[in-house]
């Protein structure tokens, strides 16, 4: 096997800016107020629109319907840290003609009526379909609760038609319920409301990212070898939720830290990816074993337990990323963007 061949995506996610209002600890990006901008350049923006525009024309029974695994979202980080630029890549991508094109966002900004209507006003306007509205125990330790329910009831406003999602909805509505303003620390959540217990058990925590960092108290711990003999092949290839980050990093699913070519050359990267030069993508494409051998030759020091095969992936690929023999050793690094591993414990 010396070449990957991947997918057209039928769906993706791109990332404006890793840097967000806030620092949640089930981020699967590591997304936070500490990372440089370095907003996605508008070119480039344009570039990997064309190509999803191109892998997305005709798959749509219902355009302008939007879900979690449909079309593209603007995301990151935070995508309203800049409107501007978020309004101008979804003129663009309203130019290409993207099917079910939607923002992702804590909804930090939403700190009046006035505001909050005229930036969902003016986004509808430029060829948004809708909007998807983070709640969960997360956000709400940064994001006062006010300004999620102002979010939500506003852009029902402005987006007809079921186009407004509420990820989850069960937590809008028990926060709600519990009659909370402004914002409450998870410890809290978990150890002071009585129906906490209720509502824990419904987060949707991906345990990789910041969550084995983070929250690995929630989770049982296993040695290394119980993760052997499992691949992440599925993960790689699946063509639904893909992302592309700021840097025109193609990212596989939810693999942060991971990138498997330029986004900008998607045609070429279709064609076949050299597995040859990519050591850490080669391993994970055989069993997560090769990885922590991988890991060990490089001065990998095992943990005493891992909550997830994810967990000890990452693991070792930020250990790979810090070390200087790897990178003078890898012809093409895969470990990108570096920053990411930085801020996982942030």
């Amino acid at each position: 096997m010396n070449k990957l061949t991947i997918p057209e995506p039928y769906s993706a996610g791109i990332f404006l800016t890793y840097q967000c209002t806030n620092t949640c600890k089930h981020c699967m990006y590591a997304c936070s107020p500490r990372w440089d901008a370095d907003w996605l350049p508008v070119e480039d923006a344009e570039i990997v629109l064309s190509h999803l525009a191109a892998a997305m024309r005709g798959k749509y029974p219902l355009p302008g319907r939007i879900g979690v695994n449909e079309g593209v979202h603007f995301s990151g980080g935070e995508p309203f840290l800049n409107f501007d630029l978020l309004l101008q890549l979804t003129r663009i991508a309203d130019r290409l003609e993207i099917p079910s094109m939607f923002v992702e966002t804590n909804g930090f900004w939403c700190r009046d009526d006035a505001t909050t209507r005229e930036k969902l006003l003016a986004l509808r306007r430029a060829g948004l379909d809708g909007i998807l509205i983070s709640a969960n125990p997360f956000i709400l330790e940064q994001v006062p609760f006010e300004r999620t329910e102002r979010a939500v009831r506003i852009s029902r406003e402005v987006f007809a038609g079921g186009n407004v999602i509420v990820y989850q909805r069960l937590f809008l509505d028990q926060f709600r319920q519990l009659g909370l303003r402004g914002t409450l620390s998870f410890e809290d959540y978990v150890g002071a409301l009585e129906q906490a217990g209720h509502g824990l058990q419904y987060v949707e925590l991906f345990a990789n990212g910041r969550v084995p960092y983070k929250l690995a108290r929630l989770y049982q711990r296993r040695p290394a070898h119980h993760f052997f003999g499992a691949s992440c092949r599925r993960e790689l290839i699946r063509d639904w939720h893909v992302h592309v980050d700021n840097y025109c990093n193609f990212v596989p699913g939810y693999c942060g830290g991971l990138s498997l070519g330029d986004a900008r050359a998607l045609d070429a990267m279709r064609e076949g990816i050299d597995l040859d030069q990519r050591p850490v993508l080669r391993a994970l494409l055989t069993d997560l074993e090769a990885l922590y051998d991988l890991g060990r030759r490089f001065g990998y020091q095992p943990r005493a337990g891992y909550i997830s095969k994810c967990h000890l992936c990452i693991d070792v690929r930020r250990h790979l990323a810090r070390n200087d023999d790897f990178e003078r050793a890898s012809a093409v690094h895969e470990l990108k963007p570096r920053a990411f591993y930085e801020h996982l414990e942030d």
